[in-house]
């Protein structure tokens, strides 16, 4: 199943460093071998067009790959994977930071998604919908 576009406005970036970082220090974070996920509510005085809006961001570091062009690879397979997944499936009102690790490189795309998926049930913010399977 594909996002719809509706479902993909529903993932806004996210941007600032201060986020980032607020995230990192107080959300919760769940680890699989192809993404790390970090999640945390979005603060009150943030104001989204939605109820419904979620924001994501995305971080591959140095030291997961030297080179730029295949940290610059995860992150492209990063966005399409939180399309696939984070937007129909995610639940609204929360930051998500997808990071890459050395697998997100070389796992096919579907386990990349199993793995987004797996994650957020485990940190049970998974939410079904009428026709998944």
């Amino acid at each position: 199943m594909h996002a719809t576009k509706t479902q993909c406005a529903r993932v806004l970036p996210l941007k600032k460093r201060a986020d980032f970082l607020r995230i990192q220090s107080g959300g919760k974070k769940w680890v699989s071998k192809g993404l790390v996920i970090q999640v945390a509510k979005i603060p009150e005085e943030v104001k989204l067009s939605t109820d419904d809006a979620m924001r994501c961001g995305f971080t591959v570091t140095k030291r997961t790959d030297k080179s730029a062009v295949n940290r610059n690879r995860m992150k492209r397979r990063l966005r399409a994977v939180a399309a696939e997944v984070l937007a129909p499936h995610g639940l609204g009102g929360h930051d998500y930071i997808l990071v890459g690790r050395p697998d997100t490189l070389t796992k096919p795309f579907t386990v990349l998604c199993s793995d987004l998926k797996w994650c957020l049930r485990k940190l049970e913010l998974y939410q079904e919908h009428k026709n998944d399977v």
